[in-house]
């Protein structure tokens, strides 16, 4: 080992003029054209190669950005969208309820139900009409189909309805045909069927048989709709009377309110005492 480096020392000279040739050949070929072309040409393909993998990069941001504002635009035009899907059904449903009022209809205000409370005893509607159209309490609610409720409270621009299908409702009917009082209420459970009370077993009723409202209803006006007899089974005193209702409060979208109120002086006669005070 101590013969190698005596030899280097000894020899250092020739080994920096091999180094000094060596650096002199590489700096001619550099200098020659073709050797300055293909380096050119190398350092440009990467340059190349760099900036399209920059590119792919810069587009993946920039297709994330298209993709979020695509998503955006769709959102608004499916609502705008659906908000005209939404009039175009409320218009069709008042030019319905336009079409089948008959000329003692055209006083009756048309209101949308708004809200609902479902409910196997308790159902409640919420319509957007309130005391600036005109609407007050014990109003009568209803369809061309039929009769749908009453209004129990009244807001400014809303009103609370109390419709057929709740067990608290009841009101007054009288059948078509063979002209049986009854009162109709209902019971849990069915929204399509409801109950005639208080007909004697002496009465005479037909399935099938069209029932309205009374002269003797306190709220509602006379000659509406409520249903049909569906089923006729007698008990010791009185018949048990399904009805088949005329409203579908499953579909129910828009109501009319009709502007009559109740006879006060009807009801307070009623409500007065049946036995008059003995004179002296």
């Amino acid at each position: 080992m101590t013969s190698f480096f005596r030899f280097i020392a000894r020899h250092t000279a020739y080994f920096y003029f091999l180094l000094y040739c060596s650096i002199s050949i590489m700096l001619m070929q550099l200098q020659r054209k073709e050797t300055l072309d293909a380096i050119r040409e190398r350092g440009l393909a990467a340059n190349a190669a760099i900036a399209e993998q920059l590119s792919g990069f810069r587009s993946i941001f920039s297709l994330k950005q298209d993709n979020e504002r695509l998503f955006l635009q769709n959102a608004r035009l499916v609502s705008k969208l659906r908000h005209q899907e939404l009039a175009m059904r409320d218009a069709s449903a008042i030019r319905s309820l336009i079409d089948h009022r008959t000329d003692g209809m055209n006083r009756f205000t048309i209101a949308r139900v708004v809200d609902r409370r479902f409910s196997a005893t308790d159902n409640m509607l919420i319509i957007d009409a309130g005391r600036n159209r005109g609407i007050a309490k014990n109003m009568t609610v209803l369809t061309p189909d039929g009769l749908v409720g009453r209004v129990i409270e009244v807001s400014r621009n809303y009103a609370k309805v109390l419709p057929v299908i709740n067990r608290n409702f009841m009101v007054s009917v009288l059948t078509d045909s063979t002209r049986t009082n009854g009162l109709l209420s209902w019971r849990n459970g069915n929204e399509g069927i409801a109950q005639l009370e208080h007909v004697p077993v002496s009465s005479t009723l037909l399935v099938g048989e069209g029932v309205s409202t009374s002269d003797f209803s306190t709220f509602a006006c006379r000659g509406i709709p409520v249903g049909r007899i569906a089923r006729i089974s007698k008990d010791k005193l009185f018949y048990n009377v399904d009805i088949r209702l005329a409203v579908d409060f499953s579909a129910l979208s828009h109501v009319m309110i009709c502007p009559d109120k109740p006879t006060m002086e009807k009801i307070e006669l009623m409500e007065s005492q049946d036995v008059p005070q003995k004179e002296p």
